[in-house]
């Protein structure tokens, strides 16, 4: 918008900028919410291949140094993923993940809360939780960094899965 003075005006180019990104990861967080792990891991590669761009860059305060790249970082979700996928379909476990938007002061970042409550079939149950701060570019995230790591209640062991068949008298523990 030009202002009279031969200058143009990045009010609107910023509000673009911040209406984009906020709406890029209002559907991002919803498609990751929605996604049922019990169901396929595959789903949450699906949306990481959406909104993550080629040139990712992840950091987190707990690792070493960053993760660049699509490959990489695609390759440690999938390790993440497919252990809790075997546990929530074969083993019985309850996960249930929730989402806090927080407000941020740039038009390309995003901030949020997250919590991950993991139920096993004896009813004990832990819960982890972490903030993210994600940069984007136009429709995808370019840059993730999670921090503020918190966990309560024990580790879950296998005697918090099941990975015994119905009770029908076929594959049945002795």
């Amino acid at each position: 918008m030009n202002n009279g003075l031969g200058f143009i005006s990045t009010s609107n180019l910023d509000r673009d900028l911040y209406t984009s990104s906020q709406t890029r990861e209002r559907a991002l967080n919803a498609a990751i919410i929605q996604a049922h792990i019990s169901e396929s891991f595959e789903e949450y590669l699906q949306i990481f291949d959406e909104f993550y761009a080629d040139d990712i860059e992840v950091h987190s305060e707990t690792a070493e140094g960053p993760i660049r790249g699509k490959a990489k970082v695609r390759s440690l979700i999938a390790t993440f993923l497919v252990p809790l996928h075997a546990m929530a379909e074969i083993g019985g476990l309850l996960l249930s993940v929730r989402q806090t938007a927080m407000p941020g002061d740039a038009a390309d970042e995003t901030h949020s809360a997250w919590t991950l409550e993991l139920v096993g079939v004896s009813g004990k149950s832990c819960t982890v939780s972490w903030r993210a701060l994600r940069k984007w570019n136009g429709s995808s995230v370019i840059y993730e960094y999670h921090y503020d790591h918190q966990q309560s209640g024990g580790p879950l062991t296998s005697d918090d899965l099941s990975f015994y068949a119905p009770a029908s008298g076929f594959g049945s523990p002795s």
